[in-house]
C-alpha cells in the first residue's frame, strides 16, 4: 500500500510540475492569438475605411477638426486612416513591409514609453504598438523619423524586422511603405546594422539621437556612419535634403543591443 501511495504522490507531483511548465506556454499562445485577432480587426477597419465614399470621410474629418479633436490643421487625412484616427488620435501613420508580418499602425504621444506596453485600444498589452517618440516630426517631415517596436518571439510587431539581416531578403524587399495621416510614402532600404544603446556619451555613434540635420555636415555625419556600419552594401546613396525612416528593435547582439534598418524616402 505504501508503494502505491508513493506512486500516486509521484504522479500527482509530476502532473503539477507539467501543468506549471505548460501554463506559461499556453498563456503566451493565448496572448499571441488575441494580439493577432486585434491586428486583423485594425487592418479590416483600415480596408473598410479605404472603400468609403471620399466625401463622407472628409465631412467626418472636418467635424473632428471643428470639435478640436484633430491638432493637424486643415490638411485632409487619408481616407484609409480616417476611421482609425477617429478611434485613437495618437495615430500618426501606418507601416507596411511586404514579406513580413509588419503591417501596423504607428502611434505617437507625449509619453514616449506609453506604447511600449499599450495597444491601439490603449489597453495594457506587452506587445505594445509601433511608435515614434514625441520629438519626431512625421508630417513635415524632419530629416529622420525613428519607429520603435518590440521584437516578439511569435514574429509580430518588429519580430521579423531582422529578416533584413539577409542581403538576399533585402534585395527582394527593398521597399518600405509608410503612410502618414496625410500622404502615402515609400522608402528604399539604405543601411542595415547591429548596434547598441550607450549609457555614456563616449563619442559613440548614437543613431537614436538623430532627428534633424540643420547643416550638411550633420547630415553627412549620420549618413556616413550608417553606411559604414551597414552589414552589406545596399547600393542606395543619399544627399543633403533627403529624408530617412529608421526602424529600430531589440537584438541579442550585445547588452542593450539593437537591430536597425535605415531607409531613404523615394520620389513616391
Amino acid at each position: 500500500m505504501k508503494d502505491k501511495s508513493k506512486i500516486r504522490l509521484l504522479r500527482t507531483a509530476l502532473a503539477v510540475i507539467t501543468i506549471a511548465c505548460l501554463l506559461p506556454v499556453v498563456q503566451s499562445c493565448c496572448l499571441s492569438v488575441m494580439h493577432e485577432r486585434q491586428q486583423r480587426q485594425l487592418k479590416a477597419q483600415k480596408t473598410e475605411s479605404d472603400t468609403l465614399n471620399q466625401q463622407e470621410n472628409q465631412e467626418e474629418i472636418r467635424n473632428m477638426e471643428d470639435s478640436a479633436q484633430s491638432p493637424k490643421g486643415e490638411q485632409q487625412i487619408l481616407a484609409q486612416l480616417a476611421s482609425l484616427y477617429r478611434k485613437n488620435n495618437d495615430l500618426v501613420g501606418w507601416l507596411t513591409i511586404e514579406g513580413t508580418k509588419i503591417d501596423y499602425p504607428v502611434m505617437q504621444c507625449k509619453d514616449d514609453e506609453y506604447y511600449l506596453n499599450h495597444n491601439f485600444q490603449k489597453e495594457e498589452d506587452r506587445y505594445g504598438c509601433l511608435y515614434v517618440k514625441s520629438i519626431a516630426d512625421v508630417d513635415t517631415p524632419g530629416t529622420n523619423a525613428i519607429i520603435y517596436g518590440h521584437q516578439m518571439k511569435d514574429g509580430s510587431m518588429f519580430g521579423e524586422l531582422d529578416k533584413y539581416d539577409s542581403e538576399s531578403f533585402c534585395r527582394e524587399h527593398e521597399k518600405i511603405k509608410f503612410d502618414t495621416l496625410y500622404e502615402e510614402r515609400e522608402y528604399q532600404v539604405m543601411a542595415v546594422f547591429f548596434t547598441q544603446i550607450f549609457e555614456k556619451d563616449d563619442g559613440e555613434f548614437c543613431y537614436y539621437q538623430f532627428y534633424e540635420a540643420e547643416t550638411e555636415e550633420e547630415f553627412l555625419e549620420f549618413y556616413k556612419h550608417v553606411k559604414t556600419m551597414s552589414i552589406y552594401d545596399t547600393g542606395v546613396t543619399a544627399e543633403f535634403g533627403d529624408t530617412f525612416l529608421t526602424l529600430s528593435t531589440c537584438s541579442g547582439y550585445a547588452e542593450n543591443g539593437r537591430f536597425v534598418v535605415v531607409a531613404k524616402r523615394t520620389g513616391k
